[in-house]
């Protein structure tokens, strides 16, 4: 059997399953930059140590998200490998967010 082309596996995804996954995934991915920006904010990272820890963050999720979909992300999410890395501009706001919030919560009077 022939290998199909993008635009032949694109019309085999079921709309309502990938508008579905799509929302988990970046449900996924914003709850973990949230997460890594309260981490940052608590240890005092500051400059590029708390971007590290974004970086790290998106990486980690991005590559448990890959295992999760048995290493075929295209099959789950149009896009595939890059929409999984891709943190998104509003993640990005949302860890700085709470980075800036946790670390003025914890050491206010450092």
């Amino acid at each position: 059997m022939a290998t199909p082309t993008p635009e032949q596996a694109a019309q085999l995804l079921f709309p309502p399953n990938v508008q579905y996954n799509n929302n988990r995934v970046y449900t996924v991915k914003f709850l973990s930059s949230c997460f890594a920006g309260a981490v940052a904010g608590v240890l005092g990272l500051q400059n590029w140590l708390g971007f590290a820890v974004f970086i790290l963050s998106t990486l980690l999720t991005s590559a448990s998200l890959y295992f999760k979909c048995n290493g075929r992300p295209e099959k789950y999410i149009p896009g595939g490998w890059w929409e999984l890395v891709n943190p998104g501009q509003e993640n990005i706001f949302s860890f700085v967010l709470v980075w800036t919030l946790f670390f003025g919560i914890v050491h206010v009077y450092d």
